[in-house]
């Protein structure tokens, strides 16, 4: 009866290769890899402000992804009206232990109150320090101030985001409002926007979504894996 409690030298060699094979695919191929979790942190451009919930940012975002074969679950951490202030006041409890990754696309609200962008630029790299203090890749969504501001306003503020992505590492993601504006007339596009003039519709997000989905694939790809 022995012969039933060892394997032959050939087949003990077949599963051997098997096994070494299974991990090579579970290290090569995405599909084999566990489902990612991302921390959207935002304002209502994040949270889907006047829109049904299926069109939102992070719902679309998330399908966006699925249709590229990703699995991600975004979580939607967007709360309207909120400042970078805001951002920083909730981060902590935000981070829960299963994100492995943030989008940051804070600071319209800021604008729009005109806060200092040196308080604005601290409260940013406070959340950036929160994320690298749990070694999270972050992509950090731009903005620009309009002129109206003024120049020397204008110049501090949109130096915000890239010294702050070079600083940390951060991926720079291009202004959320990019590809809603006209060209033909440097202006956002009314067709993409709510009555409000201020908040993107569907469409609108759907553009905005494919604007920034590829840098959202490269955040992906800065999540270390399993193990």
């Amino acid at each position: 009866m022995f012969h039933l409690r060892f394997f032959p030298p050939r087949y003990a060699a077949l599963r051997a290769i098997r096994n070494v094979t299974m991990a090579w695919a579970l290290t090569i191929f995405p599909a084999f890899a566990a489902p990612v979790t991302v921390l959207a942190l935002g304002d209502s451009l994040t949270q889907g402000y006047g829109l049904a919930p299926e069109d939102g940012f992070v719902p679309q975002l998330q399908a966006w992804l699925a249709a590229r074969g990703k699995e991600v679950t975004v979580i939607n951490a967007g709360v309207s009206g909120d400042t970078t202030a805001g951002g920083l006041s909730r981060v902590d409890w935000s981070l829960t232990p299963e994100v492995q990754a943030m989008i940051v696309n804070l600071g319209g609200n800021d604008l729009l109150r005109g806060i200092d962008p040196a308080t604005s630029r601290a409260n940013l790299a406070g959340i950036l320090d929160k994320a690298k203090a749990r070694n999270l890749p972050v992509l950090l969504v731009s903005l620009t101030a309009p002129e109206n501001y003024g120049p020397d306003f204008k110049s501090a503020f949109d130096a915000i985001y890239p010294d702050l992505a070079t600083r940390y590492g951060a991926l720079l993601g291009d202004n959320y409002f990019a590809p809603l504006i006209d060209r033909q007339n440097a202006r956002l596009a009314p067709d993409l926007m709510q009555a409000d003039g201020i908040h993107p519709n569907a469409e609108g997000v759907k553009k905005a979504v494919a604007a920034l989905g590829p840098r959202v694939l490269d955040l992906l790809a800065q999540i270390p894996p399993p193990g």
